[in-house]
């Protein structure tokens, strides 16, 4: 309803048209008298420093209940300032409609900017909508129905088995334990970097993932609880992070450093990886790659959906089915397949007449 006295609407949302009705009945009255005014209603920017600022401090944190990453926080950062505010910082939350927020994502489109760009650059307006919203500044959320350009993935390159060996085989000796470790055991590049000497327990097979490490604010928490994880450490890896260690000489610090507390330089060890697969005739793989080879591995060697989504460190089943449900065996001849094999296993333990 509209309040003379602010020159601008009050807005109340409600499950129900009866409550609405009501609620406007009430509100008439009230404004009439001055007990009801439409209050003060922040701007676009205001909202988006606050919920920088609160970010920062861990007093807002993501959808579960984890403090947000420092390079999640610089990312909503340069989001904000380098696509949203321009258009719509001066605006208060309560006046934005979709048409508005539909205007800047077409602007950004024509900009040239790719679909990805454009979506990522509006999530921290989602975030401050979805807590306007729970608090009640705002109504509606003007992010609804937004008409978004698609994004198109792309098939990431996964080496087979074979290839990994031939990749790692071709690197220095000092390269060679990075990529084993991201070839076989699925870590993340910041999870690497702050991998540390006490995290690896080569007698029983493990691999602790504790901490994770960030190019300003050095180490960090993992990516979400369930980043911390103990991932096996299988033969292959094994060997190379024995020979690294007994090279080494290290007994604490980091695994992976320049030296015990300062990390290695991916531009570095990325560039002379290029150059020695390029002399080997191999197609050259990514760290990111490598997690999904190792995810791929996984799923071959018959682990199941739930231990993969505890060892890549996923917060849900969901993800791990989203990114690597393809992967996984799904069609009818695979499925037949699987069932023969275990009738046939099953039948031969049983001492059934006749089983093969």
């Amino acid at each position: 309803m509209w309040s003379p006295a602010d020159g601008r609407e009050i807005l109340r949302s409600f499950p129900t048209l009866a409550a609405a009705r009501s609620w406007r009945a009430e509100a008439t009255t009230a404004v009439r008298r001055g007990s009801l005014a439409a209050g003060r209603s922040i701007s676009v920017r205001e909202a988006a420093d606050a919920l920088i600022a609160g970010m920062r401090d861990g007093s807002v944190r993501n959808r579960s209940g984890d403090p947000y990453k420092p390079s999640v926080v610089r990312a909503y950062r340069r989001s904000l300032d380098g696509h949203v505010l321009s258009d719509l910082g001066a605006m208060r939350l309560t006046t934005v409609r979709r048409a508005d927020v539909q205007r800047l994502c077409d602007r950004m489109v024509a900009d040239g900017l790719s679909p990805s760009t454009v979506r990522n650059a509006i999530l921290p307006l989602r975030v401050i909508y979805r807590r306007a919203l729970r608090s009640g500044d705002v109504p509606v959320s003007p992010l609804d129905h937004l008409d978004l350009p698609a994004v198109r993935g792309t098939r990431e390159r996964v080496a087979s088995p074979g290839e990994a060996l031939a990749l790692v085989a071709a690197l220095q000796e000092r390269d060679r334990p990075i990529w084993a470790t991201a070839l076989y055991a699925g870590l993340r590049l910041g999870e690497m970097k702050a991998l540390r000497v006490g995290d690896i327990d080569l007698e029983r097979g493990i691999i602790s993932v504790e901490r994770s490490w960030d190019p300003v604010e050095g180490v960090v928490e993992t990516k979400s609880r369930s980043g911390r994880r103990r991932v096996p450490i299988v033969d292959e890896l094994r060997a190379h992070l024995a020979e690294h260690l007994l090279r080494t000489g290290r007994r604490d610090g980091l695994v992976f450093g320049r030296d015990a507390a300062r990390p290695f330089a991916y531009e570095s060890v990325l560039k002379r990886a290029r150059r020695a697969w390029a002399e080997a005739g191999l197609d050259p793989i990514g760290l990111h790659e490598c997690r999904h080879t190792f995810a791929s591995i996984c799923i071959a060697a018959g682990v199941n959906a739930r231990g993969l989504m505890a060892y890549l460190g996923h917060a849900s089943i969901q993800m791990t089915f989203d990114r690597y449900g393809h992967l996984m065996p799904g069609n009818e001849s695979e499925a037949a397949a699987l069932l023969n094999a275990y009738l046939r296993r099953a039948a031969g333990s049983s001492g059934t007449p006749g089983a093969s």
